[in-house]
This record gives C-alpha cells, structure tokens and sequence, in this order.
C-alpha cells in the first residue's frame, strides 16, 4: 500500500471529470478548507456514505515522560478527528479481503 497525495486526488477527479487539473486542485483546495473552517466553528461535517468529521474534546490528565518517568500535566484541548461510515469501513474492508484471498 502507498500513500495518496493531494496532488493524485486532483490528477484522478481531473481525468474522470474532465476539468483541467488547476480547477480541479481549486475545487479540492476549497473543499478541504471549507471542512477546516467548519470545524474551526465547531461544526461537523457529515458526508453520507462517505464519513463524519469532528471536534473531539481531550480532557486534561497527567501523563509521564518516558525518557524520566517524572508526571507531565498535558492540557485540555480540541482534536479534529474522522468517523468513517458504514458504507466506508464495509467496501475497504470487502476490496481488502478479497485481496488477501486472491
């Protein structure tokens, strides 16, 4: 498995679509900021099928350094995460294990 870059999303909505690859990195570019930006307000972002992207809240707690095992307050704060659908989770898992069985 390798990783899938930006740069190949746009190459690969770009060739199916038809538009050229600069409107097609805009397009791609604006969505992703567009999901940046809901969750700096707070917001969600559902896409169906697909998945759901989130703020999650890390309460505060004490972990330890493991260079001194001396404790180490860690702060509360806000993590963006990602919640992949059914629908999602069911396909790669399905593409996956008919690769292992071939």
């Amino acid at each position: 498995m390798s990783t899938v870059t930006k740069k190949d999303l746009v190459e690969k909505v770009a060739s199916r679509t038809g538009l050229t690859q600069v409107d097609t990195k805009i397009v791609v570019e604006r969505f992703l900021g567009a999901v940046a930006n809901a969750l700096e307000q707070g917001n969600n972002v559902e896409i169906r099928g697909f998945g759901r992207f989130k703020i999650k809240e890390r309460k505060a707690r004490i972990a330890r350094n493991p260079r001194t095992n001396e404790p180490v307050e860690v702060k509360s704060g806000s993590k963006p995460v990602f919640e992949a659908a059914r629908e999602l989770t069911k396909s790669v898992n399905d593409s996956l294990q008919r690769d292992i069985t071939q």
